[in-house]
């Protein structure tokens, strides 16, 4: 028993690197525009792209791990994350960032749907409560860092190729090697995950889904086109920081949502998020930093705290015994989002100017806030509810 102890830690501490990786460029984004000489919108395009690579994998190859084993999907995943880094540390334009984040939502795909089953394994079904917590803490903090180590290098020395994309790839060798050391966990006989999820939609079941689709429509476009916004103002370079708190701060705010039925968690979580992003973009058109940080603060507290897990248990409800594919049907929607405005914005900032792409993003924002608030739905309860994607999809 006393050597399978750092195991747990030797993944999580894999999932943190893998998950640091895909917005590791995100500062840099309005940088590689510029070298470029194309618009906000060519950014936003290529960071797309990363929905490309996650939707296939979750939809079509949920199960791989039960076939391949989990070990393997692991260090594929591993693999994936450092060719990412590797592409634009070699060749930062923005069309190598569309490669680029292509391979890395393919790569996070499969760490996502492997992740708590491996950590449940290694810790043990007692514990299952400690491996979920383990899972959404090693991720949370990934998504969140990768911006933060290359905005701290940027405010050293501008580059395209700061020192945190090296470090990065030093990182996932050192993972790779204690990956390679843990016990391989899937069962080798018996019942399979299927390898094919396709969406369940509910009428409840779109309600939600539409509100995580907001919620994350608004993390897209402080990732994506914060950094181009705040460049003008000479404080792109703090995009990473922003871009942390409207990721991983979310975490902070899931207890309180947990003691919140689950319409009554969105509700709140949409009335934030309006007068959050309001916030978030005066700061940025204006150049107030403090007033970008905090907006990304409150936003992250509606995205990733009260309406992820509202969401959630009302679409499981919803779902009966199909509570899966309705997880699948979530995502789906949630990944429309965080893909499809921020290009639509790109667009409307490329031809009208930021200050117009912002304004029209609030207002359409508002007006589905609105729409969704006047029509009331189930409620269910939240316990027992996984905290990040990563866990929802493996749930049977």
């Amino acid at each position: 028993m006393h050597q399978r102890t750092p195991h747990p830690f030797w993944l999580a501490a894999a999932l943190c690197v893998m998950t640091t990786g895909v917005n590791l460029q995100a500062p840099l984004y309005a940088a590689y525009a510029r070298a470029d000489g194309v618009g906000v919108m060519a950014t936003t395009i290529a960071f797309s792209f990363y929905v490309a690579g996650v939707l296939p994998v979750l939809l079509a190859l949920g199960g791989l791990s039960d076939r391949i084993g989990r070990r393997r999907v692991m260090l594929l995943a591993l693999a994936l994350s450092a060719t990412g880094t590797l592409l634009m540390l070699l060749h930062p334009h923005v069309a190598t960032l569309a490669v680029a984040r292509l391979v890395l939502g393919t790569g996070t795909a499969l760490m996502s749907a492997t992740a708590t089953a491996y950590m449940l394994e290694l810790f043990g079904s007692a514990r299952a409560s400690r491996a979920a917590n383990w899972v959404t803490a090693s991720t949370s903090i990934g998504f969140g860092l990768g911006p933060v180590l290359t905005s701290l290098c940027l405010m050293v020395q501008d580059s395209l190729t700061p020192p945190s994309f090296a470090l990065h790839l030093a990182a996932v060798a050192v993972c790779a090697a204690l990956v390679w050391r843990l016990p391989e966990t899937a069962p080798r006989s018996g019942p399979k995950a299927p390898m094919l999820r396709l969406p369940y939609f509910t009428v409840e079941g779109l309600w939600f889904g539409a509100a995580i689709l907001l919620c994350w429509a608004t993390t897209g476009l402080v990732i994506s086109i914060l950094p181009s916004v705040l460049a003008p103002h000479g404080l792109s370079r703090y995009s990473g920081l922003a871009t942390m708190l409207a990721i991983s701060c979310g975490l902070l705010f899931q207890p309180m949502a947990r003691r919140q039925e689950p319409r009554h968690a969105v509700r709140i979580g949409l009335m934030v998020l309006v007068p959050a992003y309001a916030l978030l973009a005066w700061g940025a058109w204006s150049g107030t930093l403090v007033a970008v940080l905090l907006g990304a603060l409150a936003a992250s507290s509606a995205c990733y705290g009260f309406v992820y897990l509202g969401g959630l248990a009302g679409t499981a409800e919803a779902a009966g015994d199909q509570t899966t594919r309705a997880s699948a049907a979530y995502f789906l929607m949630a990944y429309v989002g965080f893909s499809l405005p921020v290009i639509f914005t790109g667009l409307l900032a490329d031809r009208y100017g930021t200050a117009t792409a912002l304004l029209a993003f609030g207002l359409l924002l508002a007006a589905g806030a609105l729409t969704l608030l006047s029509r009331p739905v189930r409620v269910v309860d939240l316990s027992d509810l996984p905290t990040r994607p990563a866990e929802a999809l493996l749930k049977r």
